[in-house]
């Protein structure tokens, strides 16, 4: 009797042992497409990754999107994106690293666990023609020129179903143009952006003309609210007449006119 329940023991050892070989190499091997099911399902459909290669731990794609399901997936940015992923996030444990030399200043390492991780200091290049995407004006204004967004270390917090974040955003906008003013370029300017939790309050300033923007404003819950001016330098009044009129209502501070910035 205990020979055969010794050799069941063993049978049901080596099934087990089989299950969980089986089990490592299936987890090795998923495909780098789940990575980009993953993304679609956070972002719900508005970001993809497309033409995704390699493994769930260890590949590569480019950052795109799609009008719709049955649109051809749009590079947001470019070059591809290369990720590596600790399988230590099975146990609630997040380590992994994201790099994209065309864009990114150096690679980004994330780490820390479900609840709470941590993304390391980065800039990285933004194409300033997606701002027509935004929606009027800006569609029409066509804005153009180069933008780097760059932060210190940032740090993500789940809150429910929700995440806040806690740190500092910065959008460097260089060599501003649009299509519609003769003057090349328009100016430099930088955004900031204070997180704390789920909104950031923010601080429009210009780094140098001749067009002159200034504003604060608080982003919250995808929610944008903004209270600014523009103005032209002395001297380039009359010939930005035309895209000043495009941004917003004109009002009288003082002994000049400004154009009112305002989004709610």
């Amino acid at each position: 009797m205990s020979k055969n329940k010794g050799a069941i023991n063993r049978v049901v050892l080596w099934l087990l042992i089989a299950i969980v070989t089986i089990g490592f190499t299936l987890l090795a091997v998923f495909p780098a497409s789940w990575m980009a099911s993953f993304v679609e399902r956070q972002t719900e459909g508005r970001i993809t990754l497309g033409d995704a290669e390699g493994t769930l731990w260890h590949g590569s794609a480019y950052l795109g999107a799609a009008a719709s399901s049955k649109d051809p997936v749009s590079p947001l940015l470019p070059g591809r994106f290369t990720w590596n992923l600790s399988p230590m996030i099975l146990v609630g444990q997040i380590d992994a690293t994201l790099e994209n030399t065309s864009v990114l200043s150096n690679p980004l390492a994330l780490s820390g666990t479900w609840n709470a991780w941590r993304i390391s200091p980065a800039s990285i290049l933004l194409p300033a023609e997606r701002l027509a995407g935004l929606g009027a004006p800006l569609n029409t204004i066509q804005p153009s020129g180069q933008m780097r967004l760059a932060w210190a270390p940032l740090q993500f917090t789940r809150q429910g179903n929700n995440v806040g974040v806690t740190g500092t955003m910065t959008l460097e906008m260089n060599n501003m143009a649009s299509r519609l003013s003769p003057i090349k370029p328009l100016g430099a300017y930088i955004l900031v952006f204070e997180w704390q939790g789920q909104q950031a309050n923010m601080l429009l300033k210009t780094v140098k003309g001749p067009m002159l923007l200034s504003g604060t404003g608080q982003l919250a819950n995808g929610r944008l609210q903004f209270s600014g001016k523009a103005e032209a330098e002395a001297g380039s009044e009359e010939r930005l007449g035309n895209l000043l009129n495009l941004l917003g209502q004109r009002r009288r501070e003082g002994n000049k006119n400004v154009i009112a910035l305002e989004f709610k």
